[in-house]
């Protein structure tokens, strides 16, 4: 029998967690779902926790966001004994790996640079500093290294402004609003002559180019959509609250009415108050 002294001591700290990962992988006694994973059916996991950790970060649940960080923290772990195991990599080389990055990112607080330097400069040393080592991993195109895995208006985001910085970019807001009325144009015309995938590739360009737009405005497009979901969702609850008191549902009404209701809690909501369906 092994001993489950670490596994039970609550003080454990990180050597617990590790411990109970092995176990938990341990192809003789382990979990049998667990034994099954492998990088590819984890990474789905690992990009959930991290938006449950946003997720609570903007409801300001502390409380929620303790358990939120301990999930995200297990997603490293997993993949880090899986690295084990394949004899990739394992947690005491990706925590030295971190750290030295940090230090080598970081010569005004750990060498001997001076601190006595603006916001913009220490952006700007620290591109620097990533474009060297991604110039060691080989990566030489300006593109390189903008991980596919991230959300795509993300992406889009970032693969614009390392495009800026070799001066690929439109000069002011003006041209790229200009650019999605172009766009907005392609994609009605491809809606009536183009096949589907023709119409998908004209939505995507039109969607790349309102994520520039972000951009040039200094709008994270992910956050401002996120907050529109959310306004949506609570606009469609009034609307639904507004229904339930004439005794009928969203199905029992027809776009008319809801959209009279939708405007009414739209302008309560203007002057900060409450839509009161009563």
């Amino acid at each position: 029998m092994p001993d489950d002294t670490l596994i039970h001591d609550p003080y454990g700290g990180m050597p617990r967690l590790l411990e109970i990962m092995r176990r938990l992988r341990d192809p003789d006694t382990g979990c049998p779902w667990d034994i099954e994973q492998d990088f590819d059916t984890i990474a789905p996991y690992t990009i959930e926790e991290a938006y449950e950790v946003a997720d609570a970060i903007a409801r300001s649940d502390w409380d929620d966001l303790e358990g939120e960080l301990g999930d995200l923290l297990l997603q490293t772990v997993y993949h880090t004994q899986m690295g084990t195991e394949a004899g990739h990599f394992s947690f005491d080389s990706v925590v030295r790996a971190i750290s030295d990055k940090m230090v080598a990112r970081h010569p005004h607080v750990f060498g001997d640079e001076s601190r006595d330097k603006s916001a913009e400069q220490q952006t700007a040393d620290w591109e620097k500093i990533k474009a060297a080592e991604r110039a060691g991993k080989e990566q030489t195109r300006t593109l390189d290294g903008v991980a596919v895995g991230l959300p795509a208006l993300t992406r889009a985001v970032k693969l614009q402004k390392r495009a800026a910085r070799v001066g690929f970019d439109w000069p002011d807001t003006g041209h790229v609003i200009d650019k999605i009325i172009e766009e907005a144009g392609e994609l009605v015309e491809a809606r009536e002559t183009m096949t589907q995938t023709q119409v998908e590739d004209e939505f995507g360009d039109l969607l790349f180019v309102v994520a520039n737009l972000a951009r040039h405005l200094d709008i994270d497009p992910e956050a401002a959509l996120r907050g529109t979901n959310a306004k949506f969702t609570r606009r469609f609850a009034a609307v639904e609250d507004a229904l339930k008191v004439k005794g009928k549902s969203p199905a029992d009404s027809d776009l008319a009415e809801m959209d009279a209701l939708w405007d009414q809690v739209k302008r309560a909501e203007k002057k900060g108050t409450d839509y009161n369906a009563d």
